[in-house]
């Protein structure tokens, strides 16, 4: 038989992404003033529209990027050829007003809920393109705060262009060999010279960066020691790098060397995933470069910039499951089982796992737009944050980064099995979509890193009470009529407060990824009830019970309780378990 004879799997179509969404026009419904709301969304119909007609083609030719480093004569020429996909890809997100959106300011406080609604939408069809247009607003933000006159003059209208033949990307250069994401032992050292121009005072940097993932951009903000390496990170100052020299070339004029500005690629790295991206090793010799904000204030300085890019990093894992789920929900309308007659979706086995997924994404969704919303408030011009916002702000960048990561990746794998084996094969882009989300565990710091820094927030009272207190504002405002019915979640929801309290003293290591996991469900499903109150929706009250009771708090809970338990001789265990007896280790 002809493989076109005989049975034929009808194909299935993902729709417009944002029509066909089962939790974003109701959101931003909410979330948005009534105006605001209905602009927002035609244009979110339009990108739709885009993303299910177009995009799929710029995927085909999204290939890896290609460096060659010594010309034939064995001149070093470091020249990096990014694919036509990949070039393309960007060219849509700029065009689209990322991240342009969020510096023309137009709907205000609600300009970043816009701006991360259509970066969603356009995550899982873009090939990681946001990994360097998010530094690439990082950099903007952190020179419209800090930036030189002249800076803002002329970098910084083109780090948010729309014009992708005008427009700058930006890197963001903070990893290093010895430490990772400890950035206080960083071999990259900064030396003033008696030289400036109109961008400021002239520094040289010197260093290695182990890990840049925007190679091909234009400028880059990155760290360097200012002072004396035994204070660490207290002696860290942040700078502006251009990429090469000049940054502005005459018209006419030949484009710069690659090398022009010292920075040499040292090698691209060969990773798991986002294969289109050009990642590399970046040796850094007599860079030219520019003072941001104070001296010795980089880590400072910098936190924004992280604020904003684990934002994005949270959006992109879950833009990727959006697309899987779709894909799985859209296959099961048309793969018909039970020799023909049943389609998956009439089967209630079939339906009850895809609802586990649909779950997971309703919350994931919830909270990322949740942190969005509260970063327009904090952030943009005729924002109405309060100082508590800011501080809430600050614990939940890290946890809704490190949650959002975490819980992802097992749920694209549930929407590949979902499709049996049609879902292993490369052309559905699941696998893709699996490989590319799992950076997100690792960018922006481990779940690890940001429990510890979850567990330094908290240790100041403010930050922690801010949190504390929009949780039980939240079980305060819901009304009697539902919290009779929401008995058993609310209960769960009270004692995933009160365990908070384990942060006021220093905890346990073995305390802060339980602690972390917690706080991102309790998050979690506070903005899920939020959405409950206001809808009155039925289907929107049983994700919310579901997602406490079912959903993975009560283990969450459990799992804290268990750790707060644990003795201290568990760390001597778990080196002998590791690495056998005679290396346990006597102390954590």
């Amino acid at each position: 038989m002809r493989a076109e004879e005989g049975f034929q799997i009808n194909a299935f179509e993902e729709g417009n992404p944002f029509l066909s969404d089962p939790v974003l026009p109701g959101l931003l419904k909410r979330l948005l003033p009534a105006q605001i709301h209905g602009d927002i969304s035609k244009d979110c119909e339009r990108l739709g529209e885009l993303i299910q007609h177009k995009l799929g083609t710029l995927g085909l030719v999204a290939d890896s990027p290609v460096l060659t480093q010594y010309d034939q004569w064995g001149k070093r020429i470091d020249r990096l050829q990014t694919s036509e996909g990949w070039r393309e890809l960007k060219a849509v997100c700029q065009k689209e007003g990322v991240p342009a959106i969020f510096y023309e300011h137009q709907y205000g406080q609600h300009t970043r809920t816009y701006g991360f609604v259509k970066a969603f939408l356009l995550m899982g069809h873009t090939y990681t393109a946001f990994c360097p247009l998010s530094m690439t607003d990082g950099c903007a933000q952190t020179l419209e705060r800090l930036g030189t006159d002249e800076m803002k003059k002329h970098i910084l209208p083109r780090l948010v262009s729309r014009d992708p033949t005008n427009a700058f990307t930006a890197g963001q250069w903070m990893t290093e060999r010895p430490g990772g994401s400890d950035v206080s032992r960083t071999e990259t050292y900064a030396t003033i010279t008696d030289r400036s121009d109109k961008y400021g005072q002239i520094y040289q940097l010197n260093g290695f960066k182990w890990f840049s993932s925007a190679t091909d951009s234009e400028v880059a903000v990155a760290l360097a020691g200012t002072g004396d390496a035994n204070n660490g990170s207290r002696t860290l100052s942040l700078f502006l790098v251009p990429l090469r020299k000049p940054l502005f070339p005459q018209t006419g004029d030949a484009a710069p060397s690659s090398t022009s500005n010292g920075i040499k690629v040292h090698r691209l790295k060969g990773k798991i995933g986002t294969h289109t991206l050009p990642t590399a090793e970046l040796s850094i010799e007599n860079a030219e470069s520019y003072l941001l904000g104070t001296l010795n204030e980089g880590v400072k300085n910098i936190l924004p910039v992280l604020n904003i890019t684990r934002v994005y990093s949270a959006i992109s894992s879950v833009g990727h499951l959006r697309r899987c789920i779709a894909i799985s929900t859209a296959y099961s309308r048309v793969r018909a089982v039970e020799g023909g007659r049943t389609l998956l979706m009439d089967s209630a086995l079939h339906v009850e796992e895809l609802s586990k997924m649909h779950i997971t994404y309703r919350a994931l969704v919830h909270f990322v737009f949740g942190v969005a919303h509260l970063m327009g408030k904090v952030y943009e011009r005729g924002g109405q944050g309060s100082g508590e916002d800011a501080r809430r702000l600050r614990m939940m960048t890290a946890i809704v980064k490190a949650f959002c990561a975490e819980l992802t990746a097992p749920a694209i794998e549930q929407a590949m099995c979902a499709m049996g084996g049609a879902g292993y094969m490369e052309e559905n882009h699941i696998g893709r979509l699996l490989r590319d989300a799992l950076v997100e565990r690792i960018w922006e710091g481990t779940t690890s890193v940001l429990g510890l820094e979850l567990a330094r927030a908290a240790q100041d009272g403010p930050t922690l009470a801010s949190l504390v207190s929009w949780a039980k504002f939240s079980l305060q405002a819901t009304p009697s009529s539902l919290a009779t019915s929401l008995r058993e979640p609310l209960a769960h929801l009270e004692r995933a407060i009160s365990l908070h309290n384990l942060f006021a003293s220093q905890p346990s290591p073995f305390l802060l990824r339980p602690l972390l996991m917690l706080t991102g469900y309790m998050s979690s499903a506070f903005y899920l009830l939020e959405h409950a109150i206001w809808s009155e929706d039925a289907t929107d009250i049983a994700v919310f019970q579901r997602w406490v009771t079912e959903g993975g708090l009560v283990g969450a809970i459990a799992d804290v309780e268990a750790a707060a338990k644990r003795a201290p001789e568990r760390g001597d265990e778990n080196a002998g378990i590791v690495y056998g007896p005679r290396l346990a280790i006597s102390k954590l």
